[in-house]
């Protein structure tokens, strides 16, 4: 018979001494991991006292401020492709991490500002009849991006300091920061440096593959599938993700060429299947890069591929037993994926117009999200 709590009190003074009392009070039990029997032993076992957060609540906050960052880098890459679509890339000719942040202000400044852009080749090839008013847009323009992108810094760095300090972070998501702050720090560069070197006459001036990585992610019942079958589609689902994000990787540089103003018809381009002047510049590793006509053939290709990929994909996982968040996440890119190819051929038909471009652009982010939910729910599936 279980004794009532106040049982021992009479003998407390006897259990403080060491002595026994007939009670169980003295007696150390066993804990179960994870489990301390005071609150100085939680303090010390969790490092800084009462700052540590249970895990649980840690991760929460670590999660939310993950999707933070996510938004913040979605809303980078969609200004940075409106920036490309508008020519405005380039007209800030300098880079201070501090100095820039203040406009100009008056008209000497602006003039000023205006002088340094001249001598560089995007004005001499491209924009040599602009006015003072058109320069203040496009300046505008690369002045809201970069300040967007000290936003992302700081949205990103300031927080995981914090969290490591903290101990918030364990040993896989310490390293994943610091390469994610390596990622950061070596796009700085990239585009510290990229673009305001002369180029030939009719080139764009801005050297694609230093920009592009700005193109840089979230159990029901019934049976489940057969383990080979199950180890098969998460292979071909990191395959089709691979390719989402090839594809979108080209449709950056179909971007910055602006290779969707060469062939504007669809299926064919022009009146072949496959135009003459792929492979004009030499040598012809150049043309991957640098030939609109060869970044705009190579886009389609890859976007048709894609979209077959995740066409059969999708089909696939219909003749598995899959829980109905996996099923959900697959209906969802197979969506995202005919709603960017119709974007996509949209954009090409009607030559270019900035909204429509933007959007097909910001499509690329969600289908390359949402193949990585796909991944994330076939890894959850138990074998």
């Amino acid at each position: 018979m279980r004794r009532p709590d106040n049982a021992c009190n009479v003998g407390m003074d006897r259990c403080k001494a060491g002595k026994p009392c007939g009670c169980s009070c003295g007696i150390r039990r066993p804990l179960k991991p994870g489990q301390y029997s005071t609150i100085p032993e939680v303090a010390l076992r969790s490092g800084s006292g009462t700052d540590s957060l249970p895990s649980k609540a840690a991760e929460r906050v670590v999660g939310r401020w993950l999707l933070v960052c996510s938004g913040t880098v979605a809303g980078a890459v969609i200004l940075g492709g409106i920036t490309r679509l508008t020519e405005s890339g380039l007209s800030m000719v300098d880079w201070h991490l501090i100095k820039e942040m203040k406009p100009p202000t008056s008209q000497e400044e602006w003039e000023a500002e205006f002088k340094k852009y001249q001598q560089f080749p995007e004005f001499k090839i491209l924009n040599h009849n602009m006015t003072l008013a058109e320069f203040k847009f496009i300046w505008y323009m690369e002045y809201s991006h970069r300040m967007w992108g000290r936003i992302v810094g700081l949205a990103y760095i300031l927080p995981a300091a914090y969290f490591w300090r903290k101990g918030w972070l364990n040993r896989g998501m310490k390293g994943r920061v610091l390469a994610l702050c390596g990622l950061v720090c070596f796009q700085v560069r990239l585009i510290q440096g990229s673009g305001l070197e002369e180029g030939q006459p009719g080139q764009n001036p801005v050297p694609q593959p230093g920009l592009e990585p700005g193109v840089p992610a979230p159990l029901g019942g019934g049976l489940l599938p057969e383990t080979r079958q199950l180890l098969w589609l998460r292979r071909f689902a990191h395959g089709t993700a691979g390719l989402v994000f090839l594809t979108a990787l080209s449709g950056a540089f179909v971007a910055g060429l602006d290779a969707g103003l060469v062939y504007n018809s669809f299926p064919k381009m022009g009146d072949s299947w496959i135009p003459e002047d792929l492979f004009t510049f030499s040598p012809v590793l150049r043309n991957v890069f640098e030939n609109p006509t060869m970044v705009q053939f190579d886009h389609r290709i890859l976007g048709i591929t894609s979209v077959t990929a995740i066409t059969a994909l999708y089909f696939l996982s219909r003749r598995m037993p899959l829980p109905r968040r996996t099923r959900m996440a697959a209906v969802t890119l197979l969506a995202l994926a005919y709603t960017q190819v119709g974007l996509g051929i949209s954009t090409l038909l009607m030559y270019v117009p900035t909204p429509l471009a933007a959007t097909h652009q910001s499509g690329s982010l969600a289908l390359l999200s949402g193949a990585l939910w796909l991944m994330h729910e076939l890894r959850r599936v138990p074998k």
